[in-house]
């Protein structure tokens, strides 16, 4: 996958930067995986705003995802790398001996023709999915469950991966994107491999319609608002506005809002750093 610069033959292209999309093998979903996706707004039921600078945008249809990875033992071939307008990653479409297709995320370097397989005893192989228990050592690995047959719930963005670093009684150490390294039971599942599209945070939109696109409506500078809009609003002409925080007063850049008593704690063997 690449970054394509455009010629600026117009004003916005000077500054457009964006994926070419070399992995994606059709434009066509897979018709019995889609449902429903219905934009909000930013409305809650009552047609209330709770989330600003969210609106419009192109309509959208949900590809439901196999997170859990729950068809053990039965090898399915990957018949195309797709692109989802939900999420960041790649998404791969297999299709099983008995007809039965699946979408799962695509990860780095899996191509059409391949074959996955998921549960014990599997290889570890990308793009499959075994018990953390029976992952080696040093593995590179993605869509982590946290809580067994849930499913797989971190590490799923584009370009992420973790590392299984030690396995520790019921517990395996496994260093996360952030660098924060916690435990997680062993008897979770992991699926081998980075996520697809790493290239996804060095797009250069290019211009304001094509964030619209995306249904991101035009954000407004804290500190040209009234003092009773934010907290950072007011003051005598370009006034700085003090201490970076949101709209409800709570700090930035470094202030800790984890609630200390969380009992997912006992996990994290050490915190993320700054």
């Amino acid at each position: 996958m690449g970054i394509k610069k455009y010629r600026p033959t117009t004003p916005s292209l000077r500054f457009t930067e964006l994926l070419t999309f070399e992995e994606i093998t059709t434009d066509v979903p897979e018709k019995s995986l889609l449902a429903p996706y219905k934009s909000t707004g930013g409305r809650n039921s009552r047609g209330e705003m709770t989330i600003r600078y969210v609106g419009g945008g192109h309509k959208k249809r949900y590809r439901v995802i196999d997170f859990k990875r729950d068809k053990t033992g039965v090898p399915g071939k990957v018949v195309s790398v797709e692109y989802d307008p939900i999420r960041t990653a790649f998404i791969s479409l297999i299709q099983y001996p008995d007809g039965e297709k699946r979408y799962i995320l695509a990860p780095n370097g899996l191509k059409v023709g391949q074959t996955v397989v998921a549960g014990p005893g599997s290889a570890p192989e990308v793009g499959n999915t075994l018990p953390i228990s029976e992952i080696p050592l040093g593995a590179i690995i993605h869509n982590i469950e946290l809580h067994p047959g849930k499913g797989g719930t971190i590490v799923r963005s584009a370009g992420t991966s973790a590392q299984l670093l030690a396995k520790e009684d019921r517990y395996a150490i496994v260093k996360l994107p952030s660098s924060e390294t916690r435990k997680i039971l062993m008897t979770c599942v992991a699926t081998i491999g980075t996520v697809s599209n790493a290239d996804h945070n060095l797009q250069s939109l290019g211009k304001a319609g094509r964030r619209r696109w995306l249904g991101r409506r035009p954000r407004n500078r804290p500190v040209a608002m009234n003092p009773v809009d934010h907290p950072m609003g007011g003051g005598e002409g370009r006034a700085s506005g003090g201490h970076p925080r949101s709209r409800n007063n709570i700090k930035a850049k470094g202030y800790k809002t984890r609630t200390p008593k969380n009992k997912s704690s006992q996990f994290i063997v050490q915190r993320r750093s700054k």
